[in-house]
């Protein structure tokens, strides 16, 4: 409890956009079929939803679902759901998370980035009973997702923390 509370300075909406495309691109590097690898878009779009419920909202979660949807060549609509369930969740608890410090916010997007990864695994085994279940290591996503957390934090709050004129004078 030492430490500075901060006040930050208002988002650019640019930023924002920039953020989800940084997190659309991250998507696209081949990691094959390597188990753990982070859903960057999912972890931009709570991070946004639950700092920034305003701007980000269940609309853009919808966008970036379609967006993915067509990226990953699966069914239509499965990342849009799974998306906007996961920022209607982020927006219904952000004010709860924003008290907490972002290591201890972990707890509390974990099983946000779980639900959403079970919602995926779900839609895919009902609509092609051929498919199989992928195992319990493939759900390692939502703990890599949370690990990140913190650092996206850093990352994505970091423009928003700095002065715009700088006054040795005033401890804000």
């Amino acid at each position: 409890m030492n430490q500075p509370h901060y006040i930050l300075l208002p988002v650019n909406s640019l930023f924002i956009a920039f953020s989800f495309i940084a997190a659309f691109f991250l998507n696209f590097l081949p990691w094959g079929g390597m188990v753990g690898v982070p859903d960057f878009v999912a972890l931009v779009l709570v991070f946004w939803s639950i700092h920034q419920p305003l701007k980000v909202g269940i609309g853009v979660a919808f966008a970036m679902g379609l967006v993915m949807d067509v990226h990953d060549a699966i069914y239509l609509g499965e990342n849009a759901l799974a998306y906007t369930l996961l920022s209607y969740f982020a927006i219904t608890i952000h004010r709860r998370v924003l008290w907490f410090h972002p290591v201890t916010q972990c707890l509390h997007v974990f099983p946000l980035f779980l639900f959403v990864q079970g919602l995926q695994t779900g839609v895919r085994l009902l609509i092609a009973p051929e498919a199989h279940f992928p195992g319990w290591l493939y759900f390692s996503q939502s703990l890599v997702t949370t690990l990140l957390w913190p650092v996206a934090t850093l990352i994505l709050l970091a423009p928003q923390r700095r002065a715009i004129d700088k006054d040795h004078n005033r401890p804000i």
